[in-house]
């Protein structure tokens, strides 16, 4: 059976959870869309003969029952299921008082509320044992990754929840056996607590994402390439350096909100003015100009595209709305 043999593989690793998809939500019906309660058993035998801590994803009442009646060692909520709050309701009264660890994934779409309102939903509804993965963001764009990392997100949501676990879904981002490892690294280099790697006996005979699936054996070599960072160091050099350039850092960030300040002021002139003259607050062939210079200004000094745009449409957002008053 697959999932012994994979059980087996990933025990020797020295890997102590095992995570299998029973219910797969699909968009079209006819995809494979997991075995379903009746993979339980074999759940159970993998932990029974391996050792391993057992997870899977639960997505409503009877998913999540069915599971802890099992004893199941960790469920998590999927990037479909997070933005559903009625689903999310049901999870958290079945959850309520067992003690079961629950992880909630990052939502389908980049919006930090639904990811942060369905933790607040569990918490408010008694359950304790919360954590969070990041899985990264589906995006329109042809990019080398399935998911964008949009590791900000991540950050934001530890912001949110400095007590909460974060563990990160590479396979899910990576979408590519081969570039999981390069996001592991950059996610245990933000300081995430874990990983959740996809891994298959048999990748090419997965009948789920087996692009992004890694053998037992390339999971081990991954595993062994990888390094941990400190938290910190005693090293007095590394201490005073890095000192010094926070307080760059600081000198460089007063410098900014100054020239936004004197920015924002020239906006609201310009508002006023407009006003006086009857003209239109938005010019789009002003923001059109602007911003090809800014992105031309961005690339001579080292930014990227993405970057620049992403700070300057905030700033015109802020610069709009500062001239309608």
């Amino acid at each position: 059976m697959q999932v012994l043999k994979t059980a087996e593989g990933v025990k020797e690793c020295g890997v102590g959870y095992f995570r299998a998809g029973l219910w797969k939500p699909r968009t079209h019906p006819g995809n494979f869309e997991g075995a379903g309660a009746a993979a339980i058993p074999w759940m159970q035998k993998a932990r029974d003969e391996f050792g391993l801590k057992i997870c899977t994803e639960v997505a409503n009442r009877e998913h999540a029952r069915a599971c802890i009646d099992a004893g199941f060692d960790m469920l998590w909520i999927g990037a479909r299921t997070t933005v559903n709050t009625f689903q999310v309701q049901e999870l958290a009264e079945a959850l309520k008082g067992t003690g079961t660890p629950i992880f909630v994934k990052n939502p389908v779409s980049r919006d930090i509320g639904l990811w942060s309102g369905a933790v607040e939903r569990l918490i408010s509804s008694g359950v304790r044992n919360i954590g969070l993965i990041h899985r990264g963001f589906p995006s329109f764009e042809k990019t080398r990754y399935r998911n964008l990392p949009e590791w900000q997100a991540a950050i934001e949501m530890r912001g949110i929840f400095p007590d909460l676990p974060m563990i990160c879904d590479p396979s899910h981002i990576a979408g590519d056996s081969s570039l999981v490892a390069e996001i592991a690294q950059q996610a245990l280099d933000l300081g995430l607590d874990g990983l959740m790697i996809e891994c298959h006996c048999n990748p090419e005979a997965a009948l789920s994402d087996p692009l992004q699936q890694l053998t037992p054996e390339s999971l081990s070599e991954l595993l062994g390439s990888l390094r941990l960072r400190d938290t910190d160091t005693e090293d007095k050099a590394y201490q005073a350096r890095l000192a010094e350039l926070r307080s760059m850092i600081d000198a460089y960030d007063d410098a900014i909100l100054y020239a936004l300040s004197q920015r924002m002021e020239a906006s609201r002139e310009i508002g006023k003015i407009k006003r006086e003259h009857n003209i239109s607050i938005l010019q789009l062939a002003r923001w059109d100009e602007l911003m090809e210079k800014a992105i031309i200004s961005g690339k001579e000094k080292g930014l990227s595209e993405e970057f620049v745009r992403d700070i300057f449409n905030e700033i015109h957002k802020a610069s709009v709305i500062s001239q309608k008053n």
